[in-house]
């Protein structure tokens, strides 16, 4: 019987032990932290195990991705106003500030009001607010009838009885917009509120008349509308503002439309008479019997 050759000593895991005895433990960086260079790949060869950097932006760099051409900022630029929008805004809050206080600063003194001859006419009509004016060509934007319509109905005025205010804007399509400020109760003199509440639209600060008020009776609607023409001045932009009021025994209002097209114009190049119709049609589309169902 042979007896089999010696054989290496083993290490404690089966591995055989060079001559020195079993290799020395891998020494631990110091610091705790990895050592960089342990189990480095090949040049050129990615190592299979190791991890791929945390999504997301790095903590010491820039963001990922391709800075942007030129260095000019990343995104859209913003968009740029309009000079026509800019106008066409300054006019409409001017617009609706003048119908706002068009009765609140033309509050009507007694000396004028002696001059109205007759009583208070009976309660026959009333303001509605329809969803649409002009044909449907202007849209319900906003009814502030029972907030600042309510300063209009405080505001002391001997020759109008039981006033029910009414303050809406409209919108349409194209950019116009229409703003009405009225109110409706029984009207001891028409004539005498129409030309008031005209003169109180220009008391806001920002405008000042441009055409006198002229009286145009449109044909078809059995009522006189006075007309007239301001400028509107915010900063460098003064724009135009057709100014129109009627006046009945039991309904009397102010009335603008404004368009990007007007407001543009020169004052004496505005279509007055146009202003004085448009303003007797919504007369006859929102001004209703008492106890008529409102227009929708």
């Amino acid at each position: 019987m042979t007896t089999p050759p010696p054989q290496p000593p083993q290490g404690p895991y089966g591995a055989p032990q060079g001559p020195y005895g079993p290799p020395p433990p891998p020494q631990q960086n110091p610091y705790g932290q990895p050592n960089p260079y342990a189990q480095q790949a090949p040049y050129g060869q990615q190592n299979p195990y190791a991890q791929p950097p945390a999504p997301g932006p790095q903590p010491f760099g820039p963001p990922q991705g391709p800075p942007p051409p030129f260095g000019f900022p990343q995104g859209p630029p913003p968009p740029r106003r309009s000079r026509t929008g800019l106008i066409v805004g300054i006019t409409v809050g001017a617009v609706v500030a003048a119908g706002s206080i068009a009765f609140g600063v033309s509050r009507l003194a007694d000396s004028g009001v002696s001059a109205v001859g007759g009583g208070f006419p009976a309660a026959k009509y009333r303001l509605t607010v329809p969803k649409k004016l002009l044909d449907e060509e202007y849209t319900l934007l906003k009814d502030s009838s029972s907030t600042e319509g309510r300063e209009i109905e405080k505001t002391y005025d001997p020759s109008i009885r039981d006033a029910k205010a009414v303050v809406t804007q409209y919108t349409s399509s194209a950019g116009g917009t229409l703003v009405i400020s009225g109110l409706w109760g029984r009207i001891k003199g028409p004539a005498f509120t129409r030309d008031k509440i005209l003169e109180g639209a220009t008391q806001a600060k920002v405008m000042t008349i441009a055409v006198p008020a002229r009286d145009f009776t449109p044909d078809g609607y059995g009522v006189t509308v006075s007309c007239q023409v301001v400028r509107a001045k915010d900063g460098a932009i003064t724009s135009t503002i057709p100014m129109c009021a009627w006046g009945d025994d039991n309904t009397a209002s102010f009335v603008a439309v404004v368009t990007p097209e007007i407001a543009l114009l020169a004052p004496e190049k505005v279509d007055l008479e146009k202003a004085a119709l448009d303003t007797a049609r919504v007369r006859a589309e929102s001004r209703k019997p008492i106890g008529a169902a409102e227009a929708g």
